[in-house]
């Protein structure tokens, strides 16, 4: 079985929900997580991403605030997950409700191990 990390791509991440719409998010979210696991597929890592701080570092060692306004989309966070295909990982991916938001995307990715085997 290999590791995939699925990283959650929001499409305006300076869009702060109110605090109701996240306490239903977070529990919809906690709800998918617990299908994988009970799978026994959730690695149990993951985190979200703080968006109000945050510094991206560019070729020759500058540094800007950011990445607001640079990018149309921001990285909202991610989770590991247990998969014996990318298309396993995919399927476990469509059922996350970051893609109920409009614009929302899910990046599906291998992880490589230490020696770069997958």
């Amino acid at each position: 079985m290999k590791e995939y990390m699925l990283i959650f791509r929001h499409q305006d991440g300076s869009k702060i929900a109110s605090p109701e719409q996240m306490q239903i998010w977070m529990e919809a979210t906690m709800n998918w997580l617990n299908g994988i696991a009970a799978k026994g597929k959730f690695e149990g890592k993951g985190d979200g991403l703080v968006f109000d701080n945050a510094k991206v570092v560019h070729h020759n060692n500058v540094v800007t605030n950011g990445p607001f306004g640079e990018i149309k989309e921001t990285l909202g966070g991610y989770v590991i997950v247990k998969a014996d295909s990318i298309n396993e990982a995919v399927e476990f991916a469509k059922g996350s409700p970051i893609l109920g938001g409009e614009g929302n995307t899910i990046e599906v990715r291998l992880l490589a191990k230490g020696d770069g085997v997958h």
